[in-house]
């Protein structure tokens, strides 16, 4: 019987010293500045406090004494070594070499993979600089200064992210003028239509990116924006106007794509691993530059050496892949807040809820053994302030969740304002200062009798505090700090599989839902176009179903071509 983690020496002390922590408050644990100087770490420009985690150095001490049960360093190594650790797919692990310099040397089945990202790099940086400076053009000669990629779930999210905080950079700013990038991911033909308004044929660019080029909404998404191109300029426009991100090329070509214009990637990348591949990196080559995203992938490979070679007490992702375990096995918060206190974050926590809850939430260990314990945590975030006047009333009073406060020293775009107290920026981070602080210390009946709150609003007004936070302060938030943030949290979630002793790297959990849809697809099409009956479902999914049919019947049976008319 394979061990599991839950039965080692390490992990029973923790679970022992959670009584000692559950008679500590942060309000005396931040009172020790020796303590508070030695939960932070700096690396590369990057400062993490973790002084506001309910743990001591003691704490820390018995975490990494679980690493070594866990055989985390061995774990990593393995990783890095290109070793078949997704092993339910027989698959390496190395979205680590998408963003490898180009001398590096990293192996998968005995060979060196670096020369093959670096050859569709440079096709990348080849092919989007012809788009951008205008010598490669649609079918009717004009530039083609639109893009639109379409892809679901790894395929975008990680993309948008990267896309929406690169927007208001001012580098990228430059590099993207006259140029506008879309990212179309939603099966539901509103998304289509939200995606093509406003834009001209003549002048779009579609990426798809699918890897097998057969996944069910990429693939009727990019149908229909093939139909949308071949309506407005003829069926022979397609090639010129559609690239591909896939490694299936024969149906690429089978597409209407020229196999050339397609850009590969490896079954070692994850799809939400993957946003450093082609699935990332030429879109928003398209948009921003190749030398912008470049930057990107250096921020990302400074972290992957810095995962790799730092001793744990020093390590970032380590130290807050530890804490989220022990938050989560140990202290019993299954969620955390993800506030990034800058707007140009805003689409960070949606791809971290993927990166993490699609590879941590599972319910068996790595050799198929039912776990003991809960893993995965529930991920949510908005930007700061905006969470603030949204879901921290609950973080403040209600249920205990641990936050990342995610700060930036310089803003993107400063705004001051004579006659004001502070700039604008100085302004958010106030509150960005002050929160972790609010939710450490909180309130107490004492310090509200003092300041002679009514009686019956004491309980009310009080705040228990030794509520856990940590803070990371970027110097900025340029290309290569985005690259940064994101391995950061790429590795943190991997060090939580790993030693939750789980397959970080699948997602059998998708599966089923799809494979019920193609049930109800079949269904659907019988019951319009030879009206047969709902036949094979439980009686609550066939009363839905008739629902639906019933009052849908417009929805003529031999179906015409018809396009969102926005």
């Amino acid at each position: 019987m394979a061990s599991l983690i839950s039965d080692t020496d390490a992990w029973k002390n923790l679970k022992a010293h959670v009584e000692d922590i559950n008679k500590t408050h942060l309000r005396d644990l931040m009172s020790d500045a020796a303590r508070c100087n030695s939960l932070m770490v700096e690396y590369d420009g990057i400062l993490l406090d973790y002084s506001r985690q309910r743990a001591t150095s003691d704490t820390i001490g018995k975490l990494f004494k679980l690493a070594e049960a866990a055989n985390l360093k061995e774990k990593i190594n393995r990783m890095y070594n290109g070793e078949h650790i997704n092993s339910t797919e027989n698959r390496a692990v190395l979205h680590v070499a998408l963003r490898a310099p180009r001398d590096a040397t990293i192996q998968s089945n005995g060979k060196n993979v670096v020369p093959d990202v670096w050859n569709v790099l440079d096709k990348i940086q080849d092919f989007s600089e012809k788009v951008r400076n205008g010598s490669w053009v649609g079918a009717t000669g004009k530039p083609l200064k639109d893009v639109v990629a379409i892809g679901i779930g790894g395929s975008f999210l990680g993309p948008l992210f990267v896309h929406t905080a690169l927007q208001t950079d001012p580098e990228a700013i430059k590099s993207a003028e006259g140029r506008q990038l879309r990212f179309l991911a939603n099966v539901d033909p509103i998304d289509v239509a939200k995606n093509i308004t406003g834009l001209n044929p003549e002048t779009t660019l579609v990426v798809v990116v699918s890897k097998t080029f057969t996944t069910a909404e990429t693939m009727l998404n990019a149908r229909t924006l093939r139909e949308w191109i071949s309506a407005a300029l003829g069926p022979s426009a397609v090639a010129k106007h559609m690239v591909a991100v896939s490694t299936n090329l024969p149906l690429v070509e089978k597409f209407g794509i020229d196999p050339n214009n397609a850009f590969a990637f490896w079954d070692w990348v994850g799809g939400r691993y993957s946003v450093c591949s082609a699935v990332g990196v030429l879109p928003l080559s398209l948009q921003y530059g190749f030398a912008v995203v470049e930057k990107f992938l250096k921020g990302a490979s400074s972290i992957d050496q810095h995962f790799y070679s730092s001793p744990f007490e020093k390590n970032i992702p380590v130290l807050l892949g530890l804490l989220s375990v022990w938050n989560v096995s140990f202290l019993g918060h299954a969620a955390r807040a993800i506030l990034p206190y800058s707007q140009a974050l805003e689409k960070f926590a949606p791809h971290i809820q993927q990166v993490s809850m699609e590879s941590n939430g599972k319910g068996v260990s790595i050799d198929g053994v039912p776990l003991p314990f809960e893993a995965g945590e529930i991920d949510f975030g908005e930007p700061g302030t905006n969470g603030q006047h949204s879901f921290y009333q609950l973080i403040h009073q209600g249920r205990v969740i641990p936050c990342d406060f995610i700060g930036v020293v310089k803003s993107q775009q400063p705004v001051y304002l004579k006659g004001e107290v502070v700039s604008n920026h100085d302004e958010l981070m106030s509150n960005f200062f002050a929160q972790p602080d609010a939710l450490a210390y909180g309130k107490t009946p004492e310090q509200l009798h003092k300041e002679n709150v009514p009686e019956h609003l004491i309980s009310h007004k009080t705040f228990s505090g030794n509520r856990p936070s940590l803070s990371i302060l970027l110097p900025s938030l340029n290309a290569y700090n985005i690259g940064q943030l994101l391995a950061i949290y790429e590795h943190r979630i991997a060090v939580e599989g790993f030693v939750w002793g789980i397959n970080s790297f699948d997602q059998w959990g998708v599966e089923l839902g799809k494979s019920l849809a193609t049930q109800v697809r079949k269904q659907l099409s019988a019951s319009r176009t030879k009206g047969e009956p709902i036949e094979g479902f439980n009686h609550s999914t066939t009363t839905l179903l008739k629902r639906y049919l019933e009052a849908s019947s417009d929805v003529p049976s031999d179906l015409p071509t018809l396009l969102p008319r926005i």
